[in-house]
């Protein structure tokens, strides 16, 4: 029986909707159906009911015992990958139409210049100029031409346009402009959906503010009313309180507060997965966690270096630049339902393209003939046949090989099992650059951390994962099939605001320590009043914050987080950053400080889970089965465990599966996992086959978070 009041968290996922229910006692229950597509919100009451129904209540009686509601969502992101937005117009500064499509003139990859551009979200006869200026301090140096707007607008409605963007030059200085334009807007076109860029990317960067506020243009009209009508319906169903959508940044938010801005959706989802890191770095025993979420689609790598969670403010979604505070991802398409083929040329490739939910892998039997990831673990035996997820899904190992034969084994001329296991091997290369990416390309060392592996898919790629990278530890949550849903429930609310200063640090007239806390103040106080909407006064506020800072002539700025103000220990923090990512600094070198950034964090009580009672018996498998376990000892049977039966205290050796309700576990040869004291997997990591343990770094001295 579960003690009222519930959190619960929901993440719609490509795959599945996930639902987590945390009681009063810390009891956990999690719930799995499959996601909605057309439908996301349907998806959202389909998992509510599923949950009230196994608690033996309707859905009004469960969501009137909810006193956390938390969502994850993916419209944002849907409505931008798919172009399925609103007809937006951009009005800009005369002389600056082109910027969306100029854009950096930068190439992720400077070898293939061919590779168009992905099309802009707003076509040239819509973007139209009006005649003003502001300079770069922020004086007028032209007035708001109004003719110039009203032939603009005119256009737009004959245009039938939906949603305008303003992006006026200089506006993070002085939006004076660009809020005068939205006033003649709402008068003549009141329908119409308007977004400032001065309010949703108030940052130096022409280019940057200008794309984030036309996509932001671009989804809300899209995805605020399915928010509102969501947040409408459960209200109706009996949630007594507010529904709290999971921004980028990692933090929760209102409907009301992320309206105004819901292109801070757009990593809404994954970047729940801080609340789970958070509560796990405790129990792994580590404040050096490098995650891996691998679900459906794809593989969301973060990483969180002494209990603080790496943050971005530049985001690349398709090809669009989006300049919001967020959680810094590193996302490669490789997931359960990633595609397998044989290229033209006779090479094995693995993603990106995915087989979703819908017809989804083969083995699902739903229509998919392609194989994927998940039918390869199928095939070799680490996944089990028959119905997974209550009965959601139910896998079919004739269906898995016979596409596995005719699309990858038969052209390579490979037996089925290794056609399968050369898959496995490509997506588990593919998951080791993008932990790469994020670690190694950024001066940090992976060896230092433990990995979680986390998602539906994670757990069966995270022993070999781990041995490739060095790390003597891996963390696997028992829950990791709901990893991100999980995260919600230990979700603070959070704001991030901002504000250009381009200063030089040694100007002390400019940049002294009095300086920085006066402007500092003013963010404060701009984040307060949002919060107190939120049901926080400032004293139960935890205040962050941080500064971009880059050598005078360089482009790109480097994010310091420090809470002091002296520019003398600003430098100091600036150094250490730039030199742990570069190898070097600039001995007495000129910093300039581009941006003030301030974070604000509404805390939530910390997540307390309920404990099981410690076992130090030795736990029995449930059966064995033949499995592949590695290219060293290849297919062989191997012990399976259940793992509703495994209790903290108690260990077992690899090679072994262990099968969870929201995942299954893969243990390697020479390995040893434990449970933890929440209930959790720790493995030793070594080298396949041999037996030695590969111990790096200093893990053993690591603090608890």
């Amino acid at each position: 029986m579960l003690v009222a009041p519930f959190r619960v968290g929901v993440d719609v996922g490509g795959t599945f909707t996930d639902l987590v229910i945390v009681d009063a006692q810390g009891k956990v229950l999690a719930f799995k159906t499959p996601s909605v597509p057309a439908d996301p919100a349907q998806g959202v009451l389909n998992v509510a009911t599923i949950a009230a129904t196994a608690l033996g209540r309707d859905i009004e009686a469960f969501l009137s015992d909810v006193g956390l509601f938390v969502h994850g969502s993916t419209v944002a992101t849907n409505t931008l990958l798919e172009q399925k937005g609103a007809k937006v117009g951009l009005l800009t500064t005369q002389g600056f139409r082109d910027t969306l499509e100029i854009r950096r003139a930068i190439r992720d990859n400077v070898w293939d210049h061919r590779r168009p551009y992905p099309p802009v979200l707003v076509p040239r006869y819509l973007r139209l100029p009006v005649l003003e200026r502001m300079d770069v301090h922020g004086n007028v140096v032209q007035p708001i031409d109004e003719k110039s707007l009203e032939r603009a607008l005119a256009s737009f409605e004959e245009e039938g346009v939906e949603s305008i963007a303003v992006a006026f030059l200089h506006s993070y200085k002085n939006p004076a402009h660009e809020q005068a334009a939205r006033n003649i807007i709402k008068s003549r076109l009141p329908e119409v959906w308007v977004t400032l860029s001065s309010e949703v990317a108030p940052i130096i960067g022409e280019y940057e503010r200008a794309s984030t506020a036309v996509v932001n243009a671009f989804v809300a009209p899209r995805v605020v009313p399915y928010l509102e009508k969501l947040d409408v319906r459960l209200s109706e169903l009996g949630l007594p309180g507010k529904l709290l959508m999971i921004q980028s940044n990692g933090g929760a938010i209102s409907v009301p507060e992320i309206a105004v801005a819901p292109v801070r959706l757009v990593l809404s989802g994954p970047a729940a997965g801080v609340g789970s890191l958070k509560f796990y770095g405790a129990d792994a025993g580590s404040d050096n966690l490098l995650s891996i979420e691998v679900g459906g689609t794809s593989c969301d790598v973060t990483l969180m270096q002494r209990n603080t969670v790496s943050m971005t403010d530049q985001l690349n979604i398709d090809g669009y630049h989006i300049a919001i505070p967020a959680v810094d991802i590193n996302t490669v398409g490789a997931g359960g339902g990633t595609i397998a083929s044989v290229d033209s040329a006779g090479m094995l490739v693995a993603g990106p393209e995915g087989a979703g939910s819908t017809p989804g892998p083969a083995c699902y039997g739903r229509g998919g003939q392609r194989p994927t990831v998940t039918d390869a673990q199928l095939v070799l035996g680490r996944l089990k046949p028959g119905p997974y997820a209550q009965g959601a899904i139910v896998l079919d190992l004739a269906k898995a090989e016979e596409a596995i034969r005719r699309h990858v084994a038969d052209p390579l001329a490979l037996s089925v099992h290794a056609a399968a296991a050369g898959i496995i091997q490509l997506v588990e290369q593919n998951i080791l650059h993008a932990v790469e990416q994020a670690s190694l390309e950024r001066g940090i060392n992976p060896r230092n951390f433990t990995l979680v592996a986390a998602g539906g898919a994670g757990p069966l790629h995270g022993s070999a994962t781990a041995r490739l990278l060095g790390c003597s530890n891996l963390y696997i949550p028992r829950l990791a099939g709901v990893f991100c849903a999980f995260g919600m429930c230990n979700s603070d609310l959070r704001l991030d605001v901002s504000s250009t200063w381009l200063q030089d640090l040694d100007d002390a007239r400019a940049t002294g320590t009095v300086a920085l806390d006066e402007r500092f103040g003013v963010l404060r106080e701009q984040v307060a009043r949002q919060l107190a909407r939120e049901g926080f006064t400032p004293d139960s506020v935890r205040f962050i914050r941080s500064y971009d800072l880059r050598y005078f002539g360089q482009q790109w700025t480097i994010a310091v987080l420090t809470e002091v103000s002296e520019p003398g220990e600003i430098r100091r923090a600036f150094e250490e950053n730039y030199r742990q990512q570069f190898g070097f600094i600039q001995d007495g070198g000129q910093i300039e400080v581009v941006n003030l950034r301030l974070a604000a964090i509404g805390e939530n009580p910390p997540l307390q889970i309920a404990r099981t009672e410690g076992r130090r018996s030795r736990p029995e498998p449930i059966g064995r089965r033949p499995v592949w376990v590695d290219p060293q000892v290849g297919l062989t049977e191997i012990p399976i465990y259940d793992g509703t039966g495994l209790a903290p205290g108690q260990e077992l050796a690899g090679p072994a599966v262990i099968e969870e309700a929201t995942t299954t576990v893969f243990v390697g040869a020479g390995e040893t996992a434990k449970i933890t004291e929440a209930g959790n997997y720790l493995l030793r990591i070594t080298e396949s086959g041999s037996g030695h343990q590969v111990w790096a770094g200093n893990h053993s001295q690591m603090v608890d978070a």
